[in-house]
């Protein structure tokens, strides 16, 4: 299995995870085109951090005109729209949403506003937006089968802001960590300073999968190094590395939403299912069910994320009127190793291409072949053929293509 491990032993920020990924390889080029629509540039050198040479990341204004950037975005809902209607990719711009929700969610719940009426005033800054779109265009651009995490050094003592002085870890950063399975502890003992921003708790809320004390028996691929903006005793850089190691199947952390319904129709049921799977859940279950009184009804199931618990709840609740959802504890799930190709199949004399999933243990041993429905279903009207047939032949023939 190939891993992708962060050892935040100093912290972490938006810009030393984004430098630690371009240390290990990432292309300058696709950060710099996606954040480009956002009139800003990418500027990486080289620092060194006590002996260690890492990438120190900042974003800058193309215009140059700090004053103005700071005032362009504020709000909540700003960013928002700078960000969805920028053009970009939608898988990049869907995450960096989420992982823009987190942030604001966290601010609402400190400050005891809702998230419409904040103004972020160094959050909403454009940089924050480049950590956000250059981290989801790092990961996404990472072919790993899962990352994993040491415990996230957040420093001690307080940081001031403009409402004063708080404590280390910032209330914001809290407010993210506590929704996520990530571990973290005091210190180093030599820095007192924040280390933990809430721009990269967010950022690993969103894209660690397992948090682990001690790291399994590994081997290391390529490392990294980001660099971050403090000067302590101690190096002030994230390690991240590209690691291989020995196991069957995957591991991937979920938690399981569960609630009935008696009153939804099945349009409602079946819109359901297409919002929670864009809304970032890993999968939806809907059992019939008989309930009380002997009404007819259905168990609405939702596997997901620990750290989109609360957000497809409160989804869930907002679709269907329910009045409550059910948190069932599930430490993990073992998944296949999944990768997606393309398979050129001649039916009725014509060629045509169809995708398939492939499951593999992590030693490469096949384990599944499943057509994409949506490309069968395409061919299956094209040709006047019966969508099982075009199922069992695209099947068949890729399993051929990859047991030779």
């Amino acid at each position: 299995m190939k891993l992708l491990v962060f050892e935040p032993f100093s912290g972490a920020s938006g810009d030393m995870i984004i430098g630690s990924l371009l240390d290990l390889g990432i292309e300058e080029a696709k950060i710099e085109e996606a954040i480009s629509v956002f009139d800003l540039e990418m500027e990486v050198k080289e620092v060194e951090k006590r002996g260690i040479t890492a990438k120190k990341v900042q974003f800058v204004s193309k215009s140059n005109k700090h004053s103005e950037r700071e005032q362009s975005v504020k709000s909540y809902e700003e960013i928002v729209k700078t960000i969805a209607n920028s053009g970009l990719n939608k898988e990049i711009i869907a995450t960096s949403l989420r992982i823009f929700e987190l942030i604001a969610d966290a601010e609402s719940k400190v400050h005891g506003e809702p998230k419409q009426r904040l103004r972020f005033h160094e959050l909403g800054a454009m940089d924050t937006i480049g950590d956000l779109v250059g981290s989801s265009t790092a990961f996404l651009s990472i072919p790993v089968d899962c990352v994993i995490s040491m415990p996230i050094s957040v420093g001690e003592g307080f940081v001031e802001t403009e409402h004063g002085f708080l404590p280390v870890p910032a209330p914001a950063t809290v407010e993210i960590l506590k929704k996520t399975a990530l571990l973290y502890q005091s210190g180093p003992f030599a820095a007192v300073s924040e280390l933990l921003t809430p721009t990269g708790a967010a950022i690993f809320a969103h894209f660690v999968q397992r948090s682990v004390p001690f790291l399994p028996p590994l081997q290391v691929e390529e490392t990294g190094y980001g660099a971050g903006s403090r000067d302590l005793p101690m190096p002030n850089v994230l390690r991240t590395s590209i690691c291989e190691t020995d196991t069957y199947l995957l591991r991937d952390e979920v938690e399981v939403l569960e609630t009935n319904v008696d009153n939804v129709t099945g349009e409602v049921l079946g819109n359901l299912i297409e919002v929670l799977m864009t809304d970032g859940a890993k999968d939806v279950a809907i059992v019939p069910a008989l309930m009380k009184k002997g009404r007819s009804g259905h168990i609405i199931r939702v596997i997901t994320a620990p750290h989109d618990i609360s957000r497809l709840a409160h989804r869930i609740m907002v679709e269907t009127g329910s009045l409550g959802v059910r948190v069932m504890q599930v430490r993990h799930r073992f998944i296949a190793n999944r990768e997606q190709k393309k398979v050129k199949v001649r039916i009725k004399g014509m060629e045509r291409e169809v995708g398939v999933k492939i499951g593999r243990t992590e030693s490469g041993d096949l384990l599944n072949v499943t057509a994409e429905f949506e490309d069968a279903k395409r061919v299956a009207r094209e040709l006047r053929v019966p969508l099982k047939d075009v199922i069992t032949i695209v099947e068949e023939e890729a399993r051929k293509d990859l047991l030779e």
